[in-house]
Formats: structure tokens, sequence, C-alpha cells
């Protein structure tokens, strides 16, 4: 081998990567300690960056296509390495090529509770977790915060190294939105979509990464918020109580039998009104409110019940019980709930949900 053919030898005249793992985020081209030939060919695929670093220093940044590698287009280079008056001789400098794919499906999660201030429950502690997507758009910045120079950095480092990372920027921008605990667990699906804006603004500018997409796919509150949900989607699948009633009976009564007998439960419940209007009436004359150990007198009870075929059991709804009394619907529903107003098994069950069926559709 002659002078020249060891020298070329040592030279790099084609600089290119085929990433076949799909899972690499960015990779140190090996160069074996051999120097650039000065006009060697650079060629960058679609979805990588190149990005020349010098003497520790971040040069020039290369899309794709093919370059030719000459002093007139890697000014930064030029500058770092103080070519003044041009540049023959072969250079050395570290070449790295970073995937500008899109990453999708990457999963997040609290590993331990998120503290967040809530104007109804104070401080709250929750965990969540979901998938993201992102991309690199700053190579220099990416190398720099997040992949260093590891040769190969592949998609599992990058997890473990952003998970805390992320859930801080999180964790930032849930507070500094201020979304009520309520909505964070009843409304996560959409909290990721409103989140976004705030968690990517923050990644791009820290760590040269773009959040497309971030999913929030579950939240886990304390109970006290558990019940707080439960409680609301109660008193919305219950809606108009009065046909809910009404549509109970009926069909307890098509039924017979067993049927009938599950149908005393509402008629027991509307005695329970009247027994609510009879309590209202007392409390308007000014008497005192009978307590749990002296219920309302039979009598009065059992009058409105035997009149029921004739005149029609009165009836008052939840929201006329509520406005006799002066209360809310939620304290009448949670005073039936509770036991203090209840009416006693008078006569046949099955004659009092007719009776009350009737006087229900006579709409009296």
């Amino acid at each position: 081998m002659g002078v020249l053919d060891f020298i070329k030898g040592e030279l790099i005249e084609i600089i290119e990567w085929t990433d076949d793992s799909r899972d690499t985020l960015s990779y140190r081209w090996p160069d074996d300690d051999k120097e650039i030939k000065n006009g060697a060919q650079l060629i960058v695929r679609e979805s990588q960056l190149v990005q020349f670093v010098a003497a520790g220093q971040y040069a020039d940044l290369f899309g794709p296509g093919k370059h030719t590698l000459k002093t007139e287009n890697i000014p930064v280079l030029s500058t770092i390495s103080g070519w003044k008056y041009g540049f023959d001789s072969p250079f050395k400098c570290d070449v790295y090529y970073l995937n500008t794919r899109l990453f999708t499906g990457n999963k997040w999660g609290t590993a331990n509770p998120v503290m967040m201030r809530d104007a109804d429950f104070g401080m709250v502690r929750l965990r969540a977790f979901g998938t993201y997507d992102f991309r690199i758009i700053e190579a220099p910045k990416f190398l720099k915060e997040v992949a260093g120079t590891d040769q190969n950095f592949r998609l599992d480092e990058f997890a473990d190294t952003m998970r805390s990372r992320l859930i801080s920027v999180f964790s930032q921008a849930l507070a500094t939105a201020k979304i009520p605990a309520l909505d964070v667990a009843m409304r996560y699906s959409e909290l990721g979509e409103a989140l976004l804006p705030l968690v990517n603004s923050v990644m791009s500018e820290k760590y040269g990464i773009e959040i497309t997409t971030f999913v929030v796919e579950n939240v886990s509150v304390p109970p006290e918020v558990e019940q707080a949900i439960d409680k609301r989607a109660s008193m919305g699948a219950v809606g108009n109580l009065n046909d809910f009633v009404k549509y109970q009976m009926a069909h307890g009564m098509g039924q017979g039998g067993e049927g009938a007998a599950a149908a005393a439960a509402p008629a027991q419940m509307a005695v329970g009104f009247a027994m609510a209007q009879e309590l209202a009436r007392s409390m308007a004359a000014g008497q005192a409110a009978p307590s749990a150990a002296t219920p309302p007198p039979i009598p009065a009870v059992a009058a409105a019940a035997a009149v029921a075929p004739a005149a029609g059991l009165e009836v008052l709804t939840p929201e006329q019980a509520a406005q006799a009394m002066g209360v809310s619907v939620e304290d009448v529903m949670v005073a039936i709930d509770a036991g203090d107003l209840k009416a006693r098994k008078i006569g046949s069950a099955t004659r009092i949900a007719k009776s009350a069926l009737e006087a229900f559709l006579r709409g009296e």
C-alpha cells in the first residue's frame, strides 16, 4: 500500500446512516478517530437531521439532502476552527444523526400522587397516566439536555430520562390551569387537549422536542372526591323522580304477584311525601316538628290512603316537598335515603300502589 492509499484510508469521504431500529432518537456516527476529507459527501435522509459538534461546540446543522462538506457551506465550523483564508486539509468533527419522525404511543404516569389546590376540596392528591406523541425539533437543545454524548440514544432511555420531567411539567400545567378536581376526574378525556399547549411550550423550550398529542387516560382521586362524583352522577341519573315513580308503579301492577309487592316501595315513597306534607303543614301552623321517636299521627296518613280511591292520594313531588319545607331537593332526597321520611305499611301494598297509580294518572 502506498502512502497516498494509506492517507486515503484514514480519510472519511462519505457520511450516511440508515436507521433500521425504529426506536433510535440520536446516533453519533462512528469515525474511528478518522478525519473528514474536505469535499466529503454528507447524506441526510428524510426524517433526519445532522448536527456537527467541533471542540465541544455545536456547529453546522444539515437537513435532508446530499451535501458537499466545504468551507463555504460549513460557516460555523469554519469560524470555530479559525479557517479565515480557506481550508483544504481534512478536519476532525463529531457527527450526530437525529431522527425527526413522530414517535407515538409513549406512556407517562405519576409514580407518586400529584398535589393540586382545589377551591372545593383544598389540597388534593391525584394520580394520572396516559400517552403522548413527540418529535425532535431542535437538535442542539435535544443533544445538550436529553441525549448528551450517547452514541446510540434509544426510546427506552428517553422514557426513563423524561418521565420525571414530564410529570413535573404536567403538575405545573395543572396548577396553572386551575381546573377543579371534579372536572379533572370526570372530564379527563378533554384534560389532555386542554393542557397540551402548556405542556408543549415547556417541553419545546427546555428539551427541544414537540409534544404533538397529550392524552390523559385515567385519573385517580381521593375517596371524598369520588363520593362527590357519584352523588352528582346519581342525581343526574334519577332525572324526573315523579315520572320514575309512575313508571315503577305501573310496571309493578302489570307484573302482579311479586311485581305488585315490588310496587309497594314507590307507594311507600308516595305516602312518605304525604307525611312530608303533613310535617310542612304542622310547621306552618307553628307546631313543633315531630321527632324520629314520635312519628306523625297514623290517622293522618291512614286517612290519606283510605280516601285515595275516591279523592286520589295527595302526593308531593321532591320539588314540592322541598318548596313546602323551605329546603333543597337534595336535602329531601337525603332525608328519604337516611330514613327520616318513612311511610308505614297500611293495608294491602297492592291496594295502595293501585290507588296511588290511579291518582297519578288522573293528574291529581
